[in-house]
């Protein structure tokens, strides 16, 4: 499906559900929202990664104006919906302040077989927190958005995001996940074996007799 939207380019990736806060301070950015906010209408996050227009984005809704401060600044409260490719992009849309474009939404296709891999990734999850000592609140390893609700907690690069925009199926987009925990967690084991290491330099050392 194609369709026409209003961009709020930044260099971020907004998977489909999330929830994401942002404050407003650009008049053209201001111009949007108030125009989102006065006909209903949806947004879109075009991801610039490196400063490039990265070609992908998420179809996002206004949920709630938070906050409007005296100089017409905003808080907003948003929701990713669907991710998309930019078929075109008009910097700026004519007599508007923000830029536009056409864009293919990515139809999430139901996969065939039951949902797989979720106990596995929940496990590895915990496995790179744990050696990154990191105490983060994780879904249950039933959900059906598994894999966007993990997209921001496991390390990915901002590129690697936008590559798991572009996976239809859910199971695909964990065994994605799931290589780069298997990729990541043995370089993660090593440089805290060698942070040990550099720790222990200095130190009285007991070493246990090797029998031979």
């Amino acid at each position: 499906m194609q369709k026409a939207l209003p961009f709020f380019p930044l260099s971020i990736v907004v998977f489909p559900g999330e929830i994401l806060n942002l404050h407003v301070f650009e008049p053209r950015y201001k111009q949007l929202i108030h125009e989102c906010a006065e006909h209903e209408t949806t947004f879109g996050i075009p991801t610039f990664i490196d400063k490039v227009l990265s070609g992908m984005g998420t179809e996002i809704a206004l949920l709630n104006i938070e906050r409007v401060y005296d100089d017409g600044r905003m808080d907003i409260r948003t929701q990713g919906l669907q991710p998309f490719k930019i078929l075109s992009f008009v910097n700026p849309i004519e007599g508007k302040l923000y830029a536009g474009g056409e864009v293919s939404i990515i139809s999430r296709h139901p996969d065939l077989e039951p949902l797989q891999y979720g106990e596995l990734l929940i496990s590895l999850t915990k496995e790179l927190h744990q050696y990154l000592n990191v105490d983060k609140e994780l879904p249950d390893a039933f959900v059906a958005d598994l894999s966007y609700q993990l997209g921001h907690k496991i390390g990915l690069s901002i590129t690697q995001e936008s590559q798991l925009l572009q996976i239809d199926s859910e199971n695909t987009r964990r065994e994605f996940l799931i290589a780069h925990l298997q990729a990541a967690i043995p370089i993660v084991r090593e440089m805290e074996r060698a942070k040990a290491l550099i720790q222990m330099n200095g130190h009285f050392k007991h070493f246990d007799p090797l029998n031979f």
